[in-house]
């Protein structure tokens, strides 16, 4: 059973389920909003939200969770792209610009950076007994 869905008077992304704010939306379960972003990176890019208000991912009730995804697959197929990414953020520093948890679903139609996301990726070269620390660190809180 879906716990209470908690909303923000606030939030623009609550005011869009709620019908106080218009979209094109897409899909409505019981726990999920999809809809059409209105500054795509891409022809057909759309946003998931959970019906639930929660700032980042760690702090929604794990049935949204459950509910965002096959949605977000749903629009995938639906799209046609042999090639997408489905994105979520989770902080001003990590690119989050709306506080409610959401999903982008944006087709990546070409290898240009003219459409779709473009992403920088800084990768890092730990040893190996750096990220054995890790691990062991993150096995203890897990």
């Amino acid at each position: 059973m879906a716990s209470a869905a908690a909303n923000s008077a606030k939030c623009i992304f609550c005011k869009i389920i709620k019908g106080e704010i218009p979209s094109h939306k897409l899909i409505e379960t019981n726990l999920s909003y999809a809809f059409l972003d209105i500054n795509p990176l891409a022809r057909g890019h759309a946003l998931v939200i959970p019906k639930y208000h929660a700032e980042k991912l760690h702090e929604l009730p794990d049935e949204y969770l459950a509910d965002a995804l096959p949605v977000a697959k749903k629009i995938a197929v639906a799209q046609g792209a042999e090639n997408y990414n489905i994105l979520q953020n989770n902080g001003r520093i990590a690119h989050q610009f709306v506080d409610h948890v959401h999903f982008h679903v944006v087709p990546k139609p070409s290898a240009s950076d003219e459409e779709g996301l473009v992403i920088q990726w800084p990768q890092q070269t730990p040893t190996n007994d750096e990220l054995a620390a890790v691990l062991t660190e993150l096995q203890g809180k897990l």
